[in-house]
């Protein structure tokens, strides 16, 4: 073993102890969700309804509604967390999301045109017609963003803005003719993990699974493509084949967090970039960092939405497009002045 490969080692190692703060916060928050809402209770109530005693009325809120709730909303915001860091890998932009995609648009067309035309009316019919969207969508915007039998950073992230805006144009155009559709449709467009129980989770899990193995398993690829194509296809990496995955990845992680909970905006863009000045741009910390801050993002905008408004609340994704926005500002600038 070289040396350099020991100080890379090593780097990793001193690394950890952020990965387990990490942890600790997630954990926090978790008891949070489970604590905090129209009714608040104590941590001790929490920790009796999840080890002890579940007859009380509020343990019972707790099991069968906050719950499942938290595990939902740790699915999701792992799900686009780590969706967030593979787009950003594969395309080499920082300021790529899974919305840059078009999967949040093309599966709320997707939602609202089932709606509009079959009549359902619960977010568990929704499912599969989401993640039909959002992976139609994004298999459209990586044929716009090809050039030369590749991936185009820039030609990815114009084509998949201008589908979104037309995505979008189509699904208001719905909207506006269609009154029961707008009710139907505007909490769940709105993206939320309240009334979200485990078997709407359950159909999804295996594509969340899948997408998970084959980000963790082209990791070390990613790192490798960081050097640019040419050096990338120099050292013998298959660029195309990784693009490929990893495009693939994040379809079915950024479409099943969609599927169930609607369009959450910027988790997937500010996960990786809270992830990377603490644990730096290696891929093997990243994707793990990335599956922490990613719920821990959701739980904790899903608690600020639950305080601001009590005893009503503000679905999640209102809540991280009001807290996005600034910090989407701020990454602009700071590239700005690099």
């Amino acid at each position: 073993m070289t040396t350099t490969e020991m100080r890379r080692i090593a780097s990793r190692w001193r690394r950890i102890p952020v990965l387990l703060a990490g942890i600790a916060g997630l954990l926090l928050c978790v008891v949070l969700s489970l604590a905090l809402g129209a009714r608040s209770v104590p941590v001790a109530t929490v920790l009796q309804a999840l080890f002890g005693d579940a007859d009380s009325r509020d343990a019972l809120v707790i099991i069968d509604m906050r719950l499942p709730r938290t595990v939902v909303g740790i699915a999701v915001g792992a799900a686009l967390g780590l969706a967030g860091a593979l787009v950003q890998g594969v395309t080499r932009n920082p300021l790529a999301s899974p919305t840059t995609l078009g999967i949040n648009a093309g599966a709320g067309l997707a939602v609202v045109t089932a709606i509009f035309a079959l009549g359902l009316n619960r977010p568990g019919q929704y499912i599969w017609f989401a993640f039909a969207g959002g992976a139609a969508a994004a298999a459209f915007t990586m044929a716009l963003g090809r050039r030369a039998g590749d991936l185009d950073p820039v030609r990815l992230v114009l084509g998949g803005t201008v589908l979104q805006l037309v995505l979008v144009s189509w699904t208001s155009a719905i909207l506006v003719f269609s009154e029961r559709t707008l009710d139907e449709a505007r909490f769940w467009l709105a993206g939320s993990i309240a009334q979200r129980d485990l078997a709407t989770l359950v159909p999804v899990a295996p594509a969340m699974a899948i997408g998970l193995l084959i980000g963790a398993g082209i990791a070390p690829a990613l790192d490798t493509l960081a050097l640019g194509d040419e050096a990338a296809k120099a050292l013998g990496m298959p660029v195309a084949t990784i693009r490929l995955a990893g495009a693939f990845a994040v379809v079915l992680l950024a479409g099943s967090a969609v599927a169930v909970s609607g369009p959450i905006a910027f988790v997937g863009l500010a996960a990786p970039h809270l992830v990377r000045p603490l644990v730096g741009n290696d891929h093997r910390l990243l994707i793990p960092g990335c599956l922490i801050a990613g719920p821990l993002l959701l739980l904790a905008a899903d608690i600020l939405g639950r305080l601001v408004a009590r005893p009503s609340e503000v679905e999640v994704g209102i809540v991280t497009a009001f807290l996005g926005a600034p910090l989407l500002a701020l990454l602009a600038r700071t590239r700005e002045g690099r």
